[in-house]
C-alpha cells in the first residue's frame, strides 16, 4: 500500500472511499514482491499493480466486490496447468492479496491517512497488518514510526500491540517489507499470527564524486532507479546546476570533507569518478570504513593498481580493499557515458539484489533475487 502512497494520499485528501489489494506472501517466480498493491476507488478508478498484468483484472474485481460489500479478503492467486488461460500466474509462481476497503467512514480510515500523509512526505513509517489469524482480527492495523512509537491497535491484548509494533520498527530501521509470524504465546489470543509489515523509507543516497560527463549520465541513471542523487566536486566551475539539472544535490567541497560530514548509512552507494589520486585517495580511505552498501571507482586497470598501492601505502588493508568495485561497472563493453552509466547502474543493482550479473539467457540462476535490500517474503517469527 505504502508504494503508492502520494496517489493514495491524494484520494484520501479527497474524500474518496477505495479499496486497496496488496500483496503479502509470494512464492516462486512472482513478478511482484510483499507491499506491491493495487488500489480501486468507488468509481472504478484503478492505480498501481500487484502482479506486472497477470492477476490484475481478477484483482480490480475483489476490490470492487469489497466496496460494495465492505468486507477484507485474502485470496490466492498462481499458475494452472489444466488451463493456462485461467486466472493465475503463467511466470508459474503463487501470490497471496489481502484486499481491504477503505471507506470515508471506515475505522482504520485515521491510522491509514496518517500512515499515507506520512510516506507521501518521505518520512520513515511502517504499517503492520495482520493477514492470517482470528477472523474478529483480520486486517486489523497499527501505524509504527522510528523508534516504535505506534498508533492504533490489533484488537486483541494490549501486549499483542506491543510485541507488533517492536517487530514493525525493527523492520522499518532496515526499510524491509515482509511477513512475520507472532507465536501463540506473544500473540495473546490463543493461536498465532501473521503480519505483513509495510515500510516505506526515504529514498537511499547515491553520492556521485567528480563533475565530469560520465557523471551527469549517472545521475540520471540513479534517479531512475529511486536513489536521493547528490554531485560532489571541488571545483566550482565544474559542479553547477546548468551541468547537472537532475541532481538533487550539487555540493562544491572537497570530496573526502563531504564524506566526513554528511549522513550516509547502509543503502548508500558512492561512486568515485575523479580518477585523481589527490581526489581519490583520501576519500576512498575514508569511504571503505563506512557501512555503506557500495563504493565504486572509475579508472583503467594501471589506474586502478596504482590507486590500490596508493590506498595500501596510508594504511587501507586488504580486507578493506576488498569492498572496492574497481574499474567501475559490469563489463557491457560501454564506450559512451550513457553506456557506462548504464553498467555502473547495473553493477550496483546485482550488488543490492545478489545477482550474478550472467546473461540470464541459458542460465540456470533465479531471475528474482532476494538480495540484503530485497523485500522477503517472510521474515521470520516470534514466540
Amino acid at each position: 500500500m505504502l508504494d503508492i502512497a502520494e496517489e493514495l494520499n491524494r484520494w484520501v485528501e479527497q474524500g474518496r472511499s477505495f479499496a486497496v489489494a496488496t500483496v503479502v506472501a509470494v512464492g516462486g517466480s512472482a513478478p511482484r514482491q510483499p507491499g506491491a498493491a493495487l488500489a480501486v476507488d468507488s468509481e472504478g478508478t484503478a492505480i498501481g499493480s500487484v502482479s506486472g498484468g497477470c492477476v490484475e483484472g481478477a484483482v480490480y474485481e475483489l476490490c470492487r466486490q469489497a466496496l460494495e460489500d465492505g468486507n477484507s479478503a485474502l485470496e490466492s492467486f498462481g499458475y494452472s496447468d489444466e488451463d493456462a488461460f485461467a486466472v493465475g500466474l503463467t511466470c508459474g509462481g503463487v501470490i497471496d492479496i489481502l484486499v481491504t476497503p477503505v471507506h470515508t467512514d471506515a475505522p482504520a480510515r485515521e491510522l491509514f491517512a496518517a500512515a499515507l500523509a506520512t510516506a507521501a512526505r518521505g518520512e520513515a513509517a511502517a504499517v503492520a497488518r495482520i493477514t492470517d489469524g482470528p477472523a474478529d482480527l483480520a486486517g486489523r492495523a497499527l501505524l509504527v514510526r522510528p523508534g516504535g512509537t505506534y498508533e492504533g491497535t490489533l484488537g486483541g491484548h494490549p501486549e499483542l500491540d506491543r510485541t507488533a509494533a517492536s517487530e514493525a520498527a525493527a523492520m522499518l530501521d532496515a526499510g524491509r517489507t515482509g511477513t512475520v509470524v507472532i507465536g501463540e504465546d506473544g500473540s495473546r489470543c490463543g493461536r498465532p499470527l501473521t503480519l505483513l509489515v509495510e515500510s516505506s523509507v526515504p529514498a537511499p543516497r547515491m553520492i556521485v564524486f567528480g563533475a565530469i560527463d560520465f557523471a551527469a549520465a549517472l545521475v540520471r541513471v540513479g534517479r531512475f532507479l529511486g536513489y536521493h542523487v547528490t554531485v560532489c566536486d571541488a571545483r566550482p566551475v565544474f559542479a553547477t546546476a546548468a551541468r547537472f539539472p537532475d541532481a538533487d544535490e550539487i555540493v562544491v567541497e572537497w570530496p573526502h570533507r563531504y564524506l566526513e560530514s554528511t549522513e550516509v548509512d547502509g543503502r548508500t552507494v558512492l561512486c568515485v569518478l575523479t580518477h585523481d589520486a589527490k581526489f581519490d585517495v583520501p576519500l576512498l580511505e575514508l569511504a571503505l570504513k563506512l557501512p555503506v552498501a557500495y563504493v565504486g571507482a572509475m579508472g583503467s586497470r594501471r589506474t586502478h593498481e596504482d590507486r590500490n598501492r596508493r590506498l595500501r601505502d596510508v594504511g587501507v588493508t586488504e580486507l578493506e580493499l576488498a569492498r572496492l568495485r574497481s574499474p567501475i561497472g559490469l563489463d557491457l563493453g560501454a564506450r559512451t557515458p550513457e553506456e557506462t552509466a548504464l553498467s555502473i547502474g547495473a553493477e550496483i543493482v546485482a550488488n543490492r539484489r545478489g545477482g550474478s550479473g550472467v546473461s540470464l539467457t541459458g542460465a540456470h540462476t533465479p531471475i528474482h533475487h532476494d538480495g540484503p535490500d530485497a523485500p522477503a517474503g517472510r521474515i521470520g517469527s516470534v514466540a
